[in-house]
């Protein structure tokens, strides 16, 4: 999708602090990085992670070649020196990563970096839109799938996305989260995201009359004849013509599966009629599919009115996460490492939001042996490990009087090596099977959990030497 390499897909900060790196006795410090996000988009209650596959393969093609140097040069910013380094430039770090298509939650690194410092520094821009993009669309599908109540969605936002890296990236994550098909081809031909589609109103205007336009639809794709009946009018002309059309063509071959598309009016109203229509005249397979500027809110309340829909389209309103657009994910210094030790790295702010975890850290699901239902997660310093046998107190790093303690539980770390001194040691799972890991993974979560509306926040706490950490650097940075 992008003329030459992708290595300038960066802040031009990033290659200034490289250099200045460079330049002084930092250079080879080893820096460890930590990506989260603060808040949950749409007041939701989780977050599906997305992009990681995105970020590996980056990491493993990152080059600078003579036309990103021959621009630098241009700048008159860069030393000689900085650009031959940069010429043999490659990611030799570590990176630990959430597998994609895990439920994760604020303040929860969905990866970490641990690399030279100029290695980290480079990278920032290209990790956090990646998975800043991703994870916000496939979060928008997940939200959207559990609205529609079991039945299907397409991903219909092809022409509304911000761009084809966009749109293509977007549909796959979408997918992710849960819609079962898309509009886009590319997808498709890139990573088997099922692409869906039948025809547009264009198609209905450029026959003599509608019932011509389906007949001939019919003729030309017998097994996908989904029929677009609001063109002109729903009710008076589209159904009653689908209708004909389906009985002359499709009946007579055998073929029990079709479906007609209405795109604007009164869903609720115009799907209950043609559910009527349809079934009085024998029709009882044919299905019914809405689109127009469809998200999890509309499709909530469409069912809530029993709306007689089998499936939606949903265009804009997913592919932009138009409601709230962007995820925020943040990529911050956490820890030092300097002669083999490692110094932890604070940032501090009247913001108490802005307040960063230091440490290299590891995350652990807490799940109920009884029900195997996720209890809380805990965010540890990188060496922690759980006794499984022993009672677990956990408590809330804000109001540290909240305690709970836990007995009869397990854990599951989150935070897997995938890359180690530049080289995949985890390969992403495939498509299908990272889907599947979203699909088992936020249902093993409470439905409060999951509510549209003020749903009830789920438990992440700091173990106690984490906690204790912060809270003594905190003392130290603002007396």
């Amino acid at each position: 999708m992008h003329k030459g390499t992708q290595a300038l897909v960066q802040d031009f900060y990033e290659l200034t602090m490289a250099q200045g790196y460079f330049d002084s006795t930092l250079k080879d410090d080893v820096a460890v990085f930590d990506l989260f996000f603060r808040e949950v988009p749409d007041e939701g209650g989780y977050v599906v992670s997305a992009g990681l596959f995105s970020v590996i393969e980056y990491l493993q093609n990152l080059r600078f070649d003579e036309d990103d140097l021959a621009y630098l040069k241009k700048k008159g910013v860069f030393s000689e020196a900085f650009l031959e380094y940069l010429r043999d430039f490659r990611f030799r770090g570590n990176v630990y990563a959430l597998a994609e298509g895990t439920i994760v939650f604020p303040y929860e690194p969905i990866l970490s970096v641990k690399a030279n410092i100029i290695e980290a520094q480079l990278i920032e821009s290209f990790l956090l839109l990646s998975i800043n993009h991703q994870s916000l669309i496939a979060t928008k599908g997940s939200r959207v799938k559990r609205a529609a109540r079991g039945r299907k969605v397409m991903e219909f936002g092809t022409r509304r996305a911000h761009g084809p890296d966009a749109s293509v990236l977007g549909a796959r994550a979408a997918y992710i989260g849960g819609v079962d098909g898309t509009s886009s081809v590319k997808t498709d031909q890139l990573y088997g995201v099922p692409a869906l589609g039948t025809m547009a109103h264009s198609w209905v205007q450029m026959f003599d009359d509608e019932y011509a336009s389906f007949k001939r639809y019919c003729e030309v794709f017998p097994h996908q004849s989904t029929l677009l009946v609001d063109t002109y009018d729903v009710l008076k002309s589209g159904v009653p013509n689908a209708i004909k059309a389906i009985k002359e063509v499709l009946l007579p071959k055998g073929i029990d599966r079709y479906a007609v598309r209405i795109d604007s009016g009164d869903l609720a109203y115009l799907s209950k009629q043609a559910r009527k229509m349809l079934d009085e005249a024998g029709l009882e397979n044919c299905r019914i599919v809405v689109s127009n500027s469809l998200d999890e809110h509309t499709i909530d309340e469409l069912l809530d009115q029993e709306a007689k829909i089998d499936a939606f389209g949903v265009g804009e309103r997913l592919i932009t996460a138009k409601s709230n657009p962007v995820l925020g994910g943040v990529y911050k210094l956490v820890s030092v490492f300097r002669d083999g030790k490692e110094i932890p790295k604070i940032k501090v702010s009247e913001n108490p939001d802005k307040i960063t975890t230091p440490a290299f850290k590891q995350i652990y699901r807490i799940y109920d042996l009884d029900n195997d239902m996720a209890i809380a997660d805990l965010i540890t310093l990188r060496d922690e490990t759980i006794d499984e046998s022993k009672p677990l107190t956990i408590f809330d790093p804000l109001h540290t009087w909240k305690q709970k303690t836990l007995e009869n539980f397990y854990v599951r770390p989150l935070l897997n090596l995938v890359i180690e001194d530049g080289n995949i040691v985890d390969k992403p799972a495939s498509l299908e099977d990272t889907r599947q890991h979203a699909k088992e993974d936020l249902a093993r979560f409470w439905e409060e959990i999951k509510r549209f509306e003020v749903p009830h926040p789920y438990y992440v706490d700091l173990s106690e030497k984490l906690w204790k950490l912060k809270d003594k650097m905190l003392k130290e940075n603002t007396n």
